[in-house]
């Protein structure tokens, strides 16, 4: 089968590779429509997860399973099935401690284009087919359902993660695809005030559209400064990390008040520590939370999501800003998300 691989740090092109099989719970999904990720820029050309040769790239897709393994029992040949990006081992004690994306080792459920072939392929494995994948809804289109296999779980699961409360004042951090989403998602739960901070005009555009009451742009200062003098000096409730470099740890933990807590989804690709600034954490003591973590994936977070865009909830379409057609416009769509052009969310293509 041909695919769209890392050939190296920095390096990417075609490939040629043997077709997967499937085990007795996996399957074998034939994609029909892909988006790639700013996750697959770091790890193709910063080689943010170490070097990989010759691996198929993309975790984020809708397809069509060609064939299933013995023990599969919700699922058969010819069913439209949406793809998390995460597809932990649910036969793993991770799973009982709570933690599946973890499942036999850390990042362990995130294995496309991590610990095996990804989905920009003409054929992709799926592990424990009935745990993680989910029908698609005939009510939710391709470009909607493609976001929730990634940009949606990880937006919501910083919102999670920061545990926003009723009339919360939030700030997020980055307002890419997944930043959009934590800003979606902190209105669903409750949010009262909602800044973002980004400065692409479509970005900020959308972020009004999903609840943010506020825009911070770096490019007219200090943010930090910002927030602090829009929150009256007392900081934020919530700060979600979307987006940025290892800066935004730093300034997340500045502009957060004391009992407050820091959310991070965003994936730092480069660097061997993460700065935390001494006096405004307290020295330590300031009861200001940090937890990040890797979205939750698997079927019931699929079909939860699912149910929010069928239920008009949620319109997760409006990161789609540009639309492709064929499989040999992989690249195109890849090299659009290292590009990131100003007109640019979020590039899927479809695959007729």
């Amino acid at each position: 089968m041909k695919g769209f691989a890392m050939l190296g740090i920095g390096n990417v092109g075609w490939i040629e590779k043997n077709k997967p099989f499937a085990k007795a719970f996996d399957a074998i999904v034939r994609p029909i429509a892909v988006a790639p990720c700013t996750s697959d820029i770091h790890t193709a050309f910063e080689g943010a997860i170490g070097d990989r040769k010759n691996m198929i790239l993309g975790h984020e897709a809708i397809g069509e399973i060609v064939e299933v393994g013995s023990e599969v029992k919700d699922f058969k040949v010819g069913d439209k099935v949406i793809v998390p990006a995460i597809t932990p081992d649910w036969r793993s004690i991770a799973v009982q401690q709570g933690f599946p994306q973890h499942s036999n080792g850390m990042l362990a459920g995130w294995k496309f284009s991590n610990f095996k072939d990804g989905v920009f392929a003409e054929f992709f494995h799926v592990n424990d087919a009935d745990m993680n994948l989910a029908h698609l809804p005939k009510e939710i289109s391709l470009e909607q359902a493609v976001m929730l296999v990634d940009m949606v779980t990880t937006g919501f699961h910083g919102v999670e993660l920061a545990d926003i409360q009723f009339g919360s004042t939030v700030v997020v951090i980055g307002i890419g695809p997944v930043g959009l989403m934590a800003v979606a998602g902190s209105k669903l739960r409750g949010a009262g005030r909602i800044i973002a901070v980004g400065s692409r005009p479509i970005c900020v555009q959308v972020a009004k559209s999903y609840g943010a009451t506020d825009i911070v742009n770096y490019k007219e200062g200090d943010i930090v400064r910002q927030v602090m003098e829009l929150t009256n000096g007392m900081g934020a409730d919530r700060v979600i990390i979307a987006g940025g470099n290892s800066n935004s740890l730093s300034n997340a933990i500045k502009m957060v008040r004391p009992g407050g807590a820091v959310s991070n989804i965003n994936y730092f690709g480069e660097g061997e520590t993460l700065p935390v600034p001494r006096l405004e954490w307290g020295s330590g003591m300031a009861h200001k939370s940090i937890r990040g973590g890797l979205c939750p994936g698997g079927r019931l977070r699929m079909e939860n999501l699912s149910n929010l865009v069928k239920y008009n909830r949620l319109d997760p379409s409006k990161l789609v800003t540009h639309v492709f057609h064929g499989f040999d416009n992989f690249e195109k769509a890849l090299m659009l998300m290292k590009d990131k052009p100003k007109d640019l969310i979020k590039p899927v293509v479809i695959l007729d």
